[in-house]
């Protein structure tokens, strides 16, 4: 099912929006009303890969990027 359009709607609007971000008035996001789960996962999903990559070897880094092409290569 696709995805409903959470923005603005109406041409004056979107007129407004742009209008404010062009001149830095435009209502930012508040960190702390966000959920303290959401923001601690983003956390860890940031540093997430690097670490993993650092841990890994590059013959099996190697590995793993030629599993990936096979399987990318292989759809039908």
């Amino acid at each position: 099912m696709p995805k409903k359009h959470q923005g603005p709607q109406d041409f004056a609007e979107i007129a407004f929006r742009v209008f404010q971000e062009a001149f830095g008035e435009a209502p930012h996001k508040d960190e702390s009303a966000t959920n303290p789960a959401v923001r601690l996962g983003r956390k860890g999903g940031l540093k997430g890969g690097k670490a993993r990559a650092a841990k890994l070897t590059p013959d099996r880094r190697s590995e793993i990027a030629k599993e990936a092409a096979v399987k990318r290569w292989s759809r039908d």
